[in-house]
């Protein structure tokens, strides 16, 4: 007969939004052993598997601090209430938690404040998560019976099942997956796995119980605003159709988003194993990225898996049409569908696709060792370059036009460049090698088609390195110490580590426009000696930039369509991640943080 050998939840900390897969090991009738479920609609031999989740509420009103969620709350921040800021983020678990996060907590009561001003209730927009509405949120163990809403099966009302000792438990789903809801913060959930008879839908002996711990609020950073680089000090805002007020403009954003194979205990050992658990990142990413709201996406270490089964699919509901190129795997050993790559993706209103490159930097080291190598380097050589990372180069057309009444039948088309550079730090020839190679791509694109462009993409190189240079500058001094080390002479002679793209940093842009507070804020979160941001990736062993979006200046470039910055996404500083935390953590679920630039593309003669 069918039998439950085994019941067991991944997570040990449940968070609302993230969903919960138990893991269940069956016994089959013919002895075999399988996790593969056993349906109503297909029973074997006549029993099938019942799945139920309770919800156990007791007498005891229960509250859990904000920013530890696996501590219980002692205090609330009655500013909060007043400004009807969700009673979640009101709690902390003692007087030193409170004082230690209110730099942090007090944007929350000004975000707010402005909020209301603004726009009514729009705080509802800022702080609401996965669907929940926070100021919704019901941590007062009052007897509520809500419908049932999880899983695939049709929506019945709940049930109160057992009243015991001060404890009421609520029936909250009928499927093997659950996803808490803010209902359930600080309630302990119950998942029940039972054999039935499927011509009786009786049990058949006991069922098989789990209990989890309270559930927790999943914790949400501070929103980041939109900086206007003209100086004023007013902070941007999404319009209601998610898309920034000012109208004729668009949004890029970019933001590696830490692989789950990259994502380990070992390396990641002052993250909570519940906050780098893959279930709760990809739902915390994608709220965080569907909320920056951009038109066009670049997100790198996109695992293949991912993309396919996760991040298509939800980014499809939100309006968003995508392309991803993988890495190529001739050094990648593992399973190849969690090699990651490059994701872009953009709004189908805003742009439509015309046309999509790839670049492998496997394929341009084989061609560049098979025309300059005797066969006898070339293993050696390609030992050394190969690294498997790709770039994604794609050719868009605006939905939107700035082109005016002189020349309205024009076509306003944008190149994008989403690319991932090598990472090891003792192969800085072979990341200069990759830097230039794309560009050389760029520009044969931009020979033929004129169009304006964007560079964006983790490049694992800081400010002031070869690459960047490169990149920023068009050029390589030929003393940079960079090109000490260069042992296949790929990068010889120094004279051809050029480019005529005029690219410039977006984010350079808070050091040469404009004065105000907010500008004088971010301007403090540059390196006064490149005009980067002083880091993008921050964790414990290392703090520093990596990310940048670069675009074609207005001011350098005489013959395509120009791009001007009008806005950036607000820098973090190291306060803002708060004194005892790196990334990832739980409130920013990756290493890195997302870069975001608001532009204007000018047509050419306007300007």
């Amino acid at each position: 007969m069918l039998s439950v050998l085994r019941v067991h939840l991944p997570s040990d900390i449940p968070i609302v939004g993230c969903e919960l897969t138990p893991y269940v090991l069956l016994r089959r009738p013919d002895q075999t052993v399988t996790t593969d479920d056993v349906f109503e609609f297909a029973p074997l031999e006549g029993h099938f598997l019942r799945y139920k989740w309770y919800r156990i509420q007791s007498d005891k009103k229960v509250a859990v601090c904000s920013i530890h969620p696996s501590e219980q709350a002692t205090l609330q921040c009655l500013g909060c209430v007043k400004a009807n800021i969700p009673v979640a983020k009101s709690y902390h678990c003692s007087p030193k938690c409170f004082s230690n996060a209110w730099q942090h907590h007090r944007v929350l009561h000004d975000r707010a404040a402005s909020a209301v001003n603004e726009n009514g209730n729009e705080e509802e927009e800022l702080f609401g998560r996965f669907n929940s509405s926070g100021s919704a949120a019901s941590l007062s163990g009052s007897a509520s019976t809500p419908s049932l809403t999880n899983g695939s099966v049709p929506l019945y009302p709940a049930a109160v099942t057992q009243r015991s000792g001060g404890e009421t438990w609520f029936e909250v789903g009928r499927n093997k997956r659950y996803t808490p809801t803010a209902d359930d913060i600080g309630h302990v959930l119950k998942f029940e796995c039972a054999v039935v008879d499927s011509e009786t839908k009786l049990p058949v002996g006991h069922a098989n119980t789990i209990l989890t711990s309270r559930v927790i609020p999943a914790p949400s950073p501070s929103p980041r605003g939109l900086i206007p680089v003209n100086g004023a000090d007013l902070m941007g805002h999404l319009d209601s159709d998610g898309r920034v007020s000012s109208s004729g403009t668009f949004t890029v954003l970019s933001y590696n988003i830490l692989s789950d194979a990259y994502a380990t205990n070992d390396i990641y050992s002052y993250c909570p194993s519940w906050a780098l658990s893959w279930p709760y990142r990809r739902q915390n990413l994608l709220r965080e990225i569907v909320g920056y709201r951009a038109d066009i996406v670049c997100l790198q270490e996109v695992q293949n898996d991912h993309y396919e089964e996760f991040f298509a699919p939800e980014l499809d509901k939100h309006g968003y049409l995508g392309l991803y190129k993988r890495k190529t795997n001739e050094v990648y050993i593992g399973n190849t569908n969690t090699i990651d790559g490059c994701a872009t993706f953009f709004r189908r209103d805003r742009f439509s696709h015309v046309k999509k490159y790839e670049v492998e930097f496997n394929k341009a080291a084989q061609s560049w060792t098979d025309s300059q190598l005797p066969s006898a380097q070339k293993k050696t050589a390609l030992n050394r370059l190969f690294k498997d990372n790709v770039a994604l180069i794609m050719v868009l057309e605006a939905k939107f036009s700035n082109q005016g009444v002189d020349n309205p039948g024009k076509r306003q088309l944008l190149c994008v460049a989403n690319t991932h550079v090598n990472v090891h730090q003792d192969l800085k020839d072979v990341k200069l090698w990759q830097v230039h190679t794309l560009l050389k791509g760029l520009e044969k694109i931009a020979a033929s088609a004129d169009i304006p462009m964007l560079v964006c993409g983790d490049f694992n190189s800081a400010p002031g390195s070869a690459p960047h240079s490169l990149l920023a500058m068009g050029k390589v001094d030929p003393l940079h110490p960079d090109l000490a080390a260069d042992p296949l002479g790929i990068l010889r002679p120094n004279s051809k580590l050029v480019h005529q793209l005029p690219l410039v940093s977006a984010y350079s842009s808070f050091a040469r426009m404009g004065v105000g507070l907010s500008l004088g804020q971010q301007k403090r979160r540059l390196d006064p000696t490149t005009n980067e941001p002083l880091f993008t990736n921050c964790t414990r062993d290392f703090i520093g930039t990596l990310d940048y979006i670069f675009y074609t200046d207005i001011w350098v470039v005489a013959s395509a369509d120009s791009l001007t910055v009008e806005s950036l996404l607000e820098l973090l500083d190291e306060e803002s991640l708060r004194k005892d935390t790196a990334l990832p953590s739980p409130e920013w679920s990756s290493d890195h943080i997302a870069l975001l630039a608001e532009f204007r593309c000018t047509p050419r003669g306007r300007r």
